[in-house]
């Protein structure tokens, strides 16, 4: 994977969230190494002056964010900060500059309250922090049980074994723990995911593909275009609801 890594200062780093469930955002980076197939973050986030959106091996690190951070927290009123809503804050460079790791001792230290979605097990690095939070919730994204079916949307992803190890090490350290099914793929047996999934998660949200046009044809070339259908959405919410209390469709 060729992938391009850029320093920027960044003018702000809090951006008001147009989320019901959160009241700021913080996007530690700009790009996602994972390249997933069906991400939506390129539709609207432009890398730089490339008009062509390379969005997966151009990768901004906003050198100065935990400076703006300390000073922002400062200045604001205190409400709860979505970690990271067009990027993973835990993709592979965050391994080697630690911006997502600093930023959330600067709101541990104001006492802000914290959610976090990524899909990789790198965020257990933080667990020392993480279990020091008065109102933390941290979620993994679980969406197909197929290491084929992963690899063919999100091949640059950590496997699913991995994803799924660190939900429970999370859990087990005592951090409010949940599973992002979303966007739904193709599995093989929704029900045993759940089954791995209930112990480990607090709650499972759902989501459906929102952004077809950019996978239809991974879902044509591996004959998935069966899970597609709000059919297919509807009978995975309800085999997980079968099993796992605390399912929920968004």
């Amino acid at each position: 994977m060729n992938m391009e890594i850029k320093k920027v200062e960044s003018k702000t780093i809090l951006s008001v969230s147009k989320l019901p469930s959160a009241d700021y955002c913080l996007n530690p980076y700009k790009g996602c190494s994972h390249g997933c197939r069906y991400c939506y973050a390129d539709l609207y986030v432009r890398c730089g002056d490339n008009v062509d959106s390379r969005w997966s091996d151009l990768i901004e690190i906003k050198v100065n964010a935990v400076e703006l951070l300390r000073k922002e927290v400062s200045k604001r009123k205190k409400g709860l900060v979505m970690i990271s809503t067009v990027t993973d804050p835990y993709q592979s460079i965050e391994g080697e500059y630690e911006i997502t790791r600093k930023c959330l001792g600067i709101l541990l230290d104001a006492d802000w309250s914290v959610s976090i979605l990524t899909k990789s097990p790198l965020v257990t690095r933080d667990i020392d922090i993480l279990r020091k939070f008065r109102d933390i919730k941290v979620g993994i994204t679980i969406n197909t049980d197929s290491e084929v079916v992963k690899n063919n949307f999100e091949k640059n992803t950590p496997s699913i074994e991995g994803r799924i190890e660190a939900l429970r090490r999370l859990h087990e350290s005592g951090v409010r723990t949940y599973t992002f099914v979303g966007p739904i793929l193709p599995m093989t047996d929704a029900r045993k995911l759940a089954t791995l999934l209930k112990p480990i998660s607090d709650n499972i949200i759902f989501d459906r593909m929102n952004y077809v046009e950019k996978s239809i044809e991974t879902y044509r070339r591996h004959c998935y275009l069966g899970a597609l259908g709000k059919d297919y959405y509807s009978s995975v919410v309800r085999s997980f609801g079968e099993v796992a209390e605390g399912s929920r469709a968004m």
